[in-house]
């Protein structure tokens, strides 16, 4: 059950305007100031009770403060040295519960810092939010060491990594984010709940890995996706040419190579990698 704050920590406006803290558009910075709103995030993953959990971009610590009240132990990466003072506030309050990491989450692999089973749940900085998503979907093994993603993107964004073929959301990052995992819009937050307020609506998408698809290289579909979505408006037969074998694949495997990028169901954009995966297999 959610518990209130500990009474040593004062509101997050309070402690906003008491360390001069505003937030950077360089950084992509919006901050969350609604505490019922921030538990309810909090909850998307569904019991955080003892299980640890990497938060990117905590900002004055709002997230983070519902997350340790969910019972987790946080790992929290921001690179702006000026929220340091306010998450130190958070440190003391939870004592052995939160470590803070100064630095860019880009560079930091989640799994060096953990030893088991991790759950992510951040409110993305705009500008690295789908750079750091489709890295944390990445990696040829799998299933990978996180539990969960929680993440707040731009609505915009939300829509294009759950979107269905034949829709104008759909491209790369869908087909990357559903071939072996299970992403789902769980909530949208409107523009007012941040301070200062963006100017488009934000969404959670909540993401639970799922059965992988055997014998395709993660790089091979990319690859694929890339040059597919990387000219979207052609038919397959020019946007792949220039992937080795690919048009091959397409014939084999009776897809008519007339057709758009976002015609393709996610199953046959994997049953295309699959089969230029199979040249590129070398013995152990």
């Amino acid at each position: 059950m959610t518990t209130l704050p500990p009474p040593n920590l004062p509101p997050l406006r309070e402690v906003i305007a008491r360390h001069g803290l505003s937030a950077s558009k360089a950084l992509g910075q919006n901050f969350l100031l609604d505490e019922q709103l921030l538990d309810r995030i909090a909850a998307i993953p569904g019991s955080l009770e003892g299980r640890n959990v990497l938060e990117v971009g905590p900002g004055p610590g709002g997230l983070t403060r519902a997350l340790l009240r969910a019972g987790a132990a946080v790992t929290a990466i921001e690179m702006d040295r000026r929220c340091m003072p306010a998450l130190a506030e958070v440190e003391e309050a939870f004592p052995g519960k939160l470590k803070v990491i100064e630095g860019d989450a880009l560079q930091f692999a989640p799994a060096t810092l953990f030893d088991g089973p991790y759950h992510i749940v951040a409110n993305l900085p705009y500008n690295v939010g789908t750079a750091l998503f489709i890295g944390w979907l990445s990696g040829e093994t799998w299933p990978l060491q996180w539990a969960s993603l929680t993440l707040m993107f731009q609505e915009e964004v939300a829509r294009r990594i759950v979107a269905e073929p034949d829709t104008s959301a759909y491209g790369r990052l869908a087909v990357l984010a559903q071939w072996r995992s299970k992403p789902k819009l769980a909530m949208k937050v409107h523009r007012s709940a941040f301070t200062p307020p963006p100017k488009i609506m934000s969404a959670i998408v909540h993401v639970e890995p799922a059965e992988a698809p055997q014998g395709v290289s993660m790089r091979v579909l990319e690859r694929v996706t890339e040059a597919a979505f990387g000219q979207r408006r052609k038919m397959l037969r020019q946007s792949l040419k220039g992937v080795p074998g690919a048009l091959e694949a397409l014939e084999g495997l009776g897809i008519d190579s007339q057709r758009r990028a976002e015609t393709l169901s996610v199953a046959e954009f994997v049953s295309i990698a699959k089969v230029l995966t199979k040249p590129r297999q070398s013995p152990e």
